[in-house]
C-alpha cells in the first residue's frame, strides 16, 4: 500500500508543475546570532525569555539529557556548530507533527514528529527548516507588523496567558501550546525560503538532502490512509492548524527533491543511529499516538516504521492499537499482534496484558488468564496489578 502511495505522490508531483531550480543551494555565511534592536523589541525578547523560563519547568518537557543531546547533535551536523551555538531545544511530549523556534533561540520539538521521521537526515531536514526560519528572522517580521497595528502593551498580555500547562494540549489537538508555538506561523513565501534554508544547510551537512523530501512524502501517505480509514475520498489536509499557511505538500515534497544535490545523495541519513536513539522512547512515542483514536494514521505510522523491520514495541502497538479500536474482528488480530510480540520478546510484559486482555473479550478465558498470569510475574509492581489480579481465579495455574 505505502508504495502505491509514493507512486500516487510522484504522479501528483508532475501534475503540479514545480519547475527544476538552476542549482542547488548552499546556506548563506552565517551572520551571527540576530541581537534585538531598539526598546520594543528588547522589551519583546525578555517576555520571550519569560517565557522560555516557563517552558523549562513544564510537565511537558522531556528532561532526558541523552535524548536532548542527540536532537541537538543533529541539529548542530545540519546546520553547523557555529550556527547551532544560539539554540536551546526542548522536545514536548505532544504527539503531533511540529517543532518551532524562536527569536531568542528557544526551539520546541515534539515527540510526534521524532515519532514520524526515520532518520537523521529527516530530522535534521525539519530542524533546519526551523532554524531557517530564525536566521531569516521572519518571526520579527511577524512582531513588526503586529506592532505597527497593536500595541505593545497587548502583545504582553498576549506573552502572560499562554504558559504552556498539560491540560492545554490534554486533547493533543491544539497547536495553540505556548507563546512560541502559538505567536509564530508563518506565511508561505516565509515557509518556502525557510524550505530552501533548510535544504541548503543539508545540501551543506555530511546527511543525505534527499530525505527532506521524504518526510513530507511520507506525511502525505499518512493522511492519506487516515482518510480511507474514516472514507473520506481525499485527505483533509487543510483541518490541521500547523499546515494552514503552508504550500501544499506536493509542491514542498518536489521542490525539496529538485533542490538536494544529486550526488549527495550516496551519503549516510543515520537510519540505524536514529533507531537506535529513539528505541527507549519508541514504546512511550507510540502509545501516545494511539490515543489520539485516529486508526488510519496509527496503522500507517506502525507499519512505515516496521519497513526496517517488525520488533516487539511495534508489534505490541499495533496489538493495542486493534484491541482499543474493539470490533470482534479487531480483538482476534490484535491477539495475533500480541503473539508476534511475546515470540520476539518473551518477557514483553505489556504483550502478555494485552493478549489476555484481548482473549478474555473473545470468550477465551483460560488462556487470557494465563496471559495475564505472566503479566504480573513479569511486572509484579505495575500500576494496575490489583485490578488485573481481580481477573485471575487463585486456582489458574503458572504458564
Amino acid at each position: 500500500m505505502i508504495a502505491r502511495m509514493r507512486l500516487a505522490v510522484g504522479v501528483l508531483a508532475l501534475a503540479a508543475g514545480v519547475s527544476a531550480q538552476a542549482e542547488p543551494p548552499l546556506p548563506p555565511p552565517y551572520a551571527g546570532a540576530y541581537q534585538p534592536q531598539g526598546v520594543d523589541e528588547q522589551g519583546f525578547w525578555q517576555k520571550m525569555d519569560e517565557e522560555e523560563r516557563r517552558l523549562a519547568q513544564s510537565d511537558m518537557v522531556i528532561r532526558d539529557p541523552a535524548l536532548v543531546g542527540y536532537v541537538r547533535n543533529i541539529l548542530c551536523a545540519t546546520v553547523g556548530e557555529d550556527r547551532c551555538g544560539a539554540v536551546r531545544p526542548y522536545i514536548l511530549r505532544v504527539p503531533i507533527f511540529n517543532a518551532n523556534m524562536a527569536p531568542n533561540g528557544t526551539m520546541q520539538v515534539f515527540t510526534g514528529l521524532l515519532l514520524r521521521v526515520h532518520s537523521e537526515a529527516e530530522l535534521g531536514a525539519v530542524l533546519g527548516h526551523e532554524f531557517g526560519h530564525f536566521e531569516a528572522r521572519h518571526t520579527l517580521e511577524r512582531f513588526r507588523a503586529a506592532r505597527s497595528s497593536t500595541d505593545i502593551l497587548a502583545w504582553a498580555g498576549v506573552l502572560g496567558s499562554l504558559a504552556p500547562s498539560y491540560d492545554v494540549v490534554r486533547a493533543y489537538r491544539n497547536l495553540e501550546i505556548t507563546l512560541i508555538s502559538s505567536l509564530y506561523s508563518f506565511n508561505r513565501d516565509h515557509e518556502r525560503e525557510a524550505d530552501r534554508l533548510g535544504i541548503a544547510y543539508l545540501n551543506n551537512s555530511n546527511l543525505r538532502p534527499q530525505a527532506a523530501a521524504q518526510v513530507w512524502e511520507r506525511l502525505i501517505e499518512e493522511y492519506q490512509a487516515d482518510a480511507l480509514s474514516k472514507g473520506l475520498k481525499k485527505p483533509r489536509l487543510d483541518r490541521v492548524p500547523f499546515y494552514a499557511t503552508h504550500p501544499p505538500q506536493v509542491e514542498r515534497a518536489t521542490t525539496l527533491a529538485l533542490l538536494a544535490r544529486p550526488e549527495a545523495a550516496t551519503r549516510d541519513d543515520g537510519a540505524a543511529r536514529y533507531r537506535a536513539a529513539l528505541a527507549p522512547w519508541l514504546p512511550q512515542l507510540l502509545d501516545d499516538q494511539i490515543k489520539l483514536n485516529d486508526f488510519g494514521a496509527s496503522e500507517y505510522i506502525i507499519q512505515s516504521l516496521a519497513e526496517s523491520g517488525w520488533t516487539a514495541p511495534l508489534w505490541h502497538a499495533r496489538g493495542e492499537l486493534y484491541r482499543l479500536r474493539g470490533a470482534p474482528r479487531d480483538l482476534v488480530q490484535a491477539a495475533q499482534f500480541y503473539g508476534e510480540a511475546i515470540a520476539l520478546d518473551p518477557a514483553h510484559p505489556e504483550a502478555h496484558r494485552g493478549l489476555g486482555l484481548a482473549l478474555l473479550k473473545t470468550g477465551q478465558a483460560a488462556a487470557g488468564q494465563k496471559a495475564l498470569l505472566r503479566y504480573l510475574e513479569l511486572k509484579p509492581d505495575a500500576a494496575d496489578a490489583k485490578l488485573i489480579g481481580m481477573m485471575i481465579p487463585k486456582e489458574v495455574p503458572a504458564p
